[in-house]
């Protein structure tokens, strides 16, 4: 099992510690959220599955990947990705680019996490129409893809239209990886489909495995269940060793794990965590 630290859940300021203490204590992945921007008005921002607001309009927000590029220089071994990015809200030349600088600059070692989003007011505010987010995220994917791996790319879709261009430096992985976020059928099927893996939303085991059912149901559907897939699940509620195997045995590949309860104790937990479940590099 591959272990992931979520830095969106403690204060900006530690940050930086986190993630170098993640790197020197054998943890996977470390992994920011993304927002655009919080428009005052909460009246679209009531977070799925429930009747509270989902932001808070003050709270900081940072450029993801520019951040992440800026863990890489201070660590050497963790992987660096997003959960999730808002992909297809900006032009995949925006979107492409920020992912292939991080991968250069880290040298190899971004992970791309993106989903379609949930907040409708950033959407308003960036003028784009939050009803066509999924098409466009589906649509941007493919040509990051391909400006990613191709060497002059033309274009002439639903939402991107642009001639022949070129696009270097070329990420370090071939490919880079991207992972679908989300659990709507919509979410699944993209993950299936169109990409590299799946991320979950905070899950229980027994929450996850009609997720679990259904993705191997449109992989199959998608003719991929022979090709690698990576399972990411948020599980914040961890128990301990006994129930990783647990999930090692549904075929979850990577935990995204919080074993702290507040900012000021996360870097302490942590490498109580690693000590408990034998975290080590070589």
């Amino acid at each position: 099992m591959r272990f992931g630290v979520p830095l969106g859940l403690v204060h900006p300021g530690v940050w930086r510690e986190l993630a170098v203490e993640a790197d020197r204590r054998g943890f996977e992945s470390v992994w920011l959220p993304e927002h655009l921007v919080f428009a005052t008005d909460l009246s679209t921002a009531r977070y799925p599955g429930t009747d509270e607001p989902g932001i808070k309009p003050e709270t900081p927000l940072f450029d993801a990947p520019a951040y992440l590029c800026a863990l890489a220089a201070v660590t050497e071994r963790v992987r660096l990705g997003t959960a999730v990015y808002l992909h297809g809200l900006r032009h995949p030349f925006v979107s492409a680019r920020a992912f292939a600088t991080l991968d250069q600059i880290s040298g190899g070692r971004a992970i791309a996490g993106v989903g379609a989003g949930w907040y409708e007011g950033e959407w308003i505010a960036a003028g784009v129409d939050f009803a066509t987010r999924g098409r466009r995220l589906d649509e941007a994917i493919q040509v990051s893809r391909r400006l990613w791996t191709e060497r002059t790319v033309e274009h002439h879709g639903e939402f991107f239209d642009f001639p022949e261009v070129a696009f270097e430096p070329k990420p370090v992985q071939s490919p880079l990886p991207v992972l679908a976020g989300g659990e709507s059928r919509a979410a699944l099927r993209r993950a299936a489909f169109r990409c590299d893996g799946w991320i979950s939303m905070p899950q229980t085991l027994d929450g996850v495995r009609p997720k679990l059912r259904a993705l191997r149901e449109l992989r199959a559907e998608a003719g991929r269940l022979d090709e690698p897939f990576d399972i990411t699940v948020h599980a914040y509620g961890l128990s301990g060793p006994d129930e990783v195997a647990e999930w090692e045995r549904l075929g979850v590949d990577r935990l995204i794990v919080r074993p702290w309860r507040r900012t000021g104790e996360a870097v302490r937990c942590l490498g109580d965590f690693a000590a408990e479940h034998g975290l080590q590099y070589s």
